[in-house]
């Protein structure tokens, strides 16, 4: 049975509850090819559900040591624990923008370990913890219901997406009858106080009430979510905006190029903020990228990014450039030239 089939034989025709919102973005993720785990009534110590010896573990070894074990296969089991001790290490002196940026340079660029192989030669190398290049390679898990201990707190998210076991995705979902807002107010931000620990590794948050859904990052406040209108640049949407968030941010592809070129971390009067990439810039910057890669055949002509005043035209410069960078083989020169009302960058190869 598809997804509309399942939901008819449920009575469900048209979500009206969180229960039914709920299962009807795990019968999308499972459609995206995620596995599904319905996680209320694991048992503390119960291994059988997710592996985890306690609740207050956020990252899932279960699917964290055969990513490390298949990206990783020249290194010792040693090396890779190492990796493992360091990504999941106690933060709670950071504040969550600073402990969040820390992990996710590990996650971008791998952690470095220290070790001695086989003849007791001392080695140094980077642990990759996701597999960046070919995303269909990583194991995505969607979990409802997980339970999180704190020191002091017991709390139950939503929905939680794990990529090789790592909490990437956090996906909190109210009654059609209330503001998406209140997901915001009640949830996230209670969240960010009492289970800071899983937030450490967010990569995405999305919000929505069935008939509104926002994206943004755990850093962001409620003004800098945003709606994600299309799921391609074809100006493909789903049935309803939650619909088209999910098949939009979280297809497997796409969650991953998110979390991976469209995450910037910037310094702001307060502290450390954290932007992730709106729907008009991800699809306008991936354009450019496929500029970029027909660059010879348009005598270096890129074209015209066209932005509205505040639609956050240098964000979009930064994704660009540094996707470039990432992915496409080059020696590369970028100029960026900002002011009030316009920025432009210019690509040197």
């Amino acid at each position: 049975m598809n997804r509309e089939e399942i939901l008819k034989a449920l009575g469900i025709v048209t979500p009206n509850t969180e229960a039914e919102l709920e299962l009807a973005s795990m019968l999308i993720f499972e459609e995206m090819g995620w596995e599904i785990v319905y996680a209320e009534h694991e048992m503390e110590g119960d291994l059988e559900v997710l592996g985890r010896t306690s609740h207050s573990e956020v990252v899932l070894d279960r699917y964290l040591f055969p990513a490390l074990e298949n990206l990783n296969s020249a290194l010792p089991n040693e090396a890779l624990q190492m990796a493992k001790d360091e990504l999941v290490r106690d933060r709670t002196t950071m504040d969550i923008a600073k402990a969040n940026q820390q992990v996710y340079k590990l996650l971008k660029d791998g952690i470095k370990v220290t070790y001695r192989d086989g003849d007791g030669i001392q080695q140094t190398e980077r642990v990759k913890l996701i597999n960046w290049h070919e995303p269909e390679k990583n194991q995505f898990t969607l979990v409802s219901q997980m339970w999180i201990n704190s020191d002091m707190y017991r709390k139950r998210p939503d929905l939680l997406g794990f990529v090789n076991g790592i909490p990437l995705l956090f996906m909190e979902l109210k009654n059609p009858t209330k503001n998406i807002k209140h997901a915001y107010d009640e949830n996230l931000r209670d969240y960010k106080d009492t289970i800071a620990h899983l937030l450490w590794y967010n990569g995405l948050v999305l919000l929505s009430n069935g008939r509104d859904a926002k994206a943004g990052s755990v850093t962001a406040e409620w003004e800098h979510f945003a709606d994600w209108k299309k799921i391609n640049d074809e100006g493909e949407v789903g049935i309803i905006d939650l619909d088209t968030i999910i098949r939009g941010t979280c297809n497997k592809e796409r969650l991953i190029d998110i979390i991976e070129n469209f995450t910037v971390f910037m310094d702001a009067p307060g502290g450390i903020i954290k932007i992730v990439s709106k729907n008009h810039q991800y699809l306008g910057v991936n354009n450019a990228i496929q500029a970029v890669s027909k660059a010879q055949e348009s005598e270096g002509r890129l074209g015209v990014f066209w932005h509205t005043q505040g639609s956050g035209k240098s964000a979009s410069m930064i994704f660009f450039s540094q996707k470039v960078l990432r992915k496409i083989p080059g020696n590369w020169t970028f100029i960026i030239i900002t002011h009030n009302y316009h920025s432009m960058t210019l690509v040197v190869s």
